[in-house]
């Protein structure tokens, strides 16, 4: 939990709520993402999808356990533990969602879809992390860019067991060379990569950095 906090720029305690449930003042309240307490502290792939959906919505003022019920919704509906974890209801599904989001009297400012004129679509939010990950033929979330879309800053769950890079290069190594002084020119020609994309690994890690201030 704490390295998926650190790469989504969130608190230990944030992270392990919506995962996990939390008690305050003797009462227990239920995980937005898991379907039930488990008390393990490991975040598979899912989990830390969907943890990178909710952080869009952290400043939103409302509690994030009003999700809860249009997850579960959504759970069933497409018979998957980690539904905004796949492309389906920012894609093929909107009408569904916005349907559950009415049924379960979802706030507004957590809206995953808003209805505009004969359209459905993406909440601003929402809309913010659909253009952050790439999805595979089957719809599932297979990469994640954490920086934006423009960004060559990946985190593949294939690629450096999860840790952020670029061209299969992790982000923090070729920082680590940056802050040792070499330039971004010598790094490129050393990894045969773009310099730009070593600027974007570079930049990356130094708002990463800024973040854990």
């Amino acid at each position: 939990m704490g390295e998926a906090a650190g790469l989504l720029g969130l608190g230990v305690g944030r992270v392990r709520a919506w995962l996990d449930g939390y008690e305050r003042g003797g009462t227990f309240y239920q995980p937005v993402i898991r379907p039930e307490h488990t008390g393990d502290g490991i975040v598979n792939w899912g989990e830390f999808v969907e943890l990178g959906y909710l952080r869009e919505y952290r400043r939103k003022g409302v509690p994030l356990q009003r999700l809860r019920p249009v997850i579960a919704a959504l759970r069933n509906e497409y018979q998957t533990l980690y539904p905004l974890a796949t492309a389906k209801p920012f894609v093929h599904g909107r009408d569904l969602v916005l349907m559950l989001q009415r049924e379960n009297e979802l706030p507004d400012p957590l809206a995953i879809v808003v209805p505009s004129g004969q359209m459905i679509l993406l909440a601003d939010e929402a809309g913010r992390f659909f253009r952050k990950v790439e999805f595979d033929a089957e719809d599932a979330a297979r990469l994640v860019r954490p920086a934006g879309a423009a960004s060559s800053v990946v985190i593949d769950p294939l690629v450096r067991f999860g840790q952020p890079s670029v061209r299969g290069v992790s982000t923090d190594r070729l920082w680590e060379l940056y802050d040792a002084g070499e330039p971004l020119e010598v790094i490129s020609v050393g990894y045969d990569m773009p310099e730009h994309d070593v600027r974007a690994a570079v930049a990356y890690e130094e708002q990463q950095r800024s973040i854990a201030a």
